[in-house]
């Protein structure tokens, strides 16, 4: 650790365990620096957590929501109504005022808060009390580049032409893009609360963004020039990198508890690079027909596989699929699992995923390919990227004479085995996956980019 500085951070992420943990692993990277971080979430969320006072050097403290008592509200809040959204500005902006002015008091008071922009009233209540202000966004360059162009009315919607032309970026079709420009009007709350992040960002003291330079270098340059941004990702535990945070194997967030022996005494037997590994998040839903194709896609492709799929979801897999899996060693299914520590394993040789952002950027960080399914969100963009800029993964085609959307076992199977068998392109996608896990490492390594540029936060932060 470097000499302390007399500095104190607030790190605020949006309360969704999936916002949660790259902040937390950025509030690690400062303590490692000599700052004092305190990642702040919501009661309700603390206390599903079971979270005491801190998680290994960062502090923890909570604010209210509105919903102290209702985990489903705070634990789901990125897909609830309105109600959530109001309550969480009104009151939390009261709570974290109070938080700020109890660290008035003590003997490390607030210097600067670090605040996820799906809540803009962080920032004015940060200003109130004459904090340095940094923003955190969570989501790729990429793709706030594009929310970026709408809120600036630089992207007309609807749009109407394709491909899509944006500096920075490869020409894109409508599947391309964020579902909530991508698909009108289907996820209208989601679309304004995109948009508000960049509704007061001009005031923000610096603008911070989970990806790392050499891997969005375009986009970075593109939409820096009206809007400066400090690369500081990938915000992965450092055991998996550079190693230079003690103790910083896991992220220290969960709300299931993992059967780590189970995975890990399983993937032991396994060959090299033999295991697909498939999950889809903390948010994601299926429908029964989807969870149906992607089960026998999986079994017809031949490849032992580990799936790590909620309660809710699992209940909704075929009786004789899950009968079939328990009574064999190709497959096995759990509720939860320490995912970057899955990756790393040497058996698993591909990752069949959703494309959120956290586990797009730790296959990229932990040299994985990737299948691509995306679902929602960001996702079918950072898709796109895996695919066709990155060269990392295969994205799956939906079959067209299916209305709503579906991806067909033989979809699935195709793609497995394009990704996992040894021919040209599988060959290549491993090898570029390799190429983008050592520039990850190079990043956040002493002297790298996103290194360099957590040292720029705390040089304008303490001058």
């Amino acid at each position: 650790m470097e000499e302390k500085i007399n500095e104190h951070v607030l790190v605020l992420p949006f309360p969704s365990q999936s916002h949660l943990n790259p902040m937390l692993q950025f509030s690690k990277r400062l303590v490692s620096k000599g700052v004092k971080a305190t990642l702040v979430t919501t009661l309700a969320m603390s206390k599903s957590m079971n979270l005491g006072s801190s998680i290994g050097s960062v502090h923890l403290d909570v604010i209210s929501d509105g919903f102290d008592d209702d985990l489903f509200a705070s634990s789901n809040s990125i897909h609830n109504h309105q109600s959530y959204h109001t309550s969480l500005r009104d009151v939390g902006s009261l709570a974290l005022a109070a938080l700020i002015r109890k660290y008035e008091s003590s003997s490390n008071p607030v210097t600067c808060l670090v605040y996820e922009p799906f809540m803009p009233w962080a920032l004015d209540v940060a200003k109130q009390f004459g904090l340095f202000v940094a923003t955190f966004f969570t989501q790729p360059c990429a793709v706030e580049y594009i929310y970026y162009r709408v809120h600036r009315k630089l992207l007309e919607l609807p749009i109407s032409s394709t491909p899509i032309s944006i500096p920075g970026l490869p020409l894109l079709e409508h599947r391309d893009m964020p579902m909530v420009i991508g698909v009108p009007g289907s996820y209208p709350l989601n679309f304004e609360m995109f948009m508000d992040q960049f509704s007061n960002l001009d005031q923000a003291d610096c603008v911070l963004i989970n990806t790392f330079y050499k891997l969005e270098e375009q986009a970075v340059d593109m939409m820096s020039q009206d809007c400066p941004l400090l690369t500081i990702g990938p915000t992965v535990p450092s055991f998996y990198l550079d190693k230079s945070i003690q103790d910083d194997e896991n992220y220290g967030l969960d709300f299931w508890a993992a059967d780590k022996s189970k995975t890990f005494n399983w993937l032991d037997t396994k060959p090299i690079g033999s295991v697909v590994y498939v999950a889809f998040g903390s948010l994601v839903e299926l429908s029964e027909k989807q969870l149906e194709e992607l089960a026998y896609g999986l079994k017809e492709s031949n490849f032992y596989f580990l799936w790590l799929i909620r309660p809710l979801e699992e209940a909704k897999l075929p009786k004789a699929f899950k009968e079939e899996v328990a009574q064999t060693s190709r497959g096995l299914i759990l509720n939860w699992g320490n995912q970057v520590k899955i990756l790393s394993h040497e058996a698993v040789g591909c990752f069949l995923t959703h494309c959120g952002w956290n586990s797009t950027i730790e296959a990229l960080s932990l040299g994985v390919p990737m299948v691509a399914i995306p679902v929602w969100s960001d996702e079918p963009t950072n898709a796109k990227l895996v695919e066709d800029v990155w060269k990392v993964g295969i994205r799956v085609k939906v079959d067209e004479d299916e209305a709503n959307g579906i991806v067909k076992k033989e979809e699935i199977e195709r793609c497995i085995k394009q990704v996992m068998e040894g021919d040209q392109k599988g060959r290549e996608m491993k090898d570029n996956a390799k190429k983008w896990r050592k520039l990850a490492i190079e990043a956040v390594s002493a002297g790298g980019s996103s290194d360099r540029n957590t040292d720029e936060l705390l040089s304008r932060l303490i001058n």
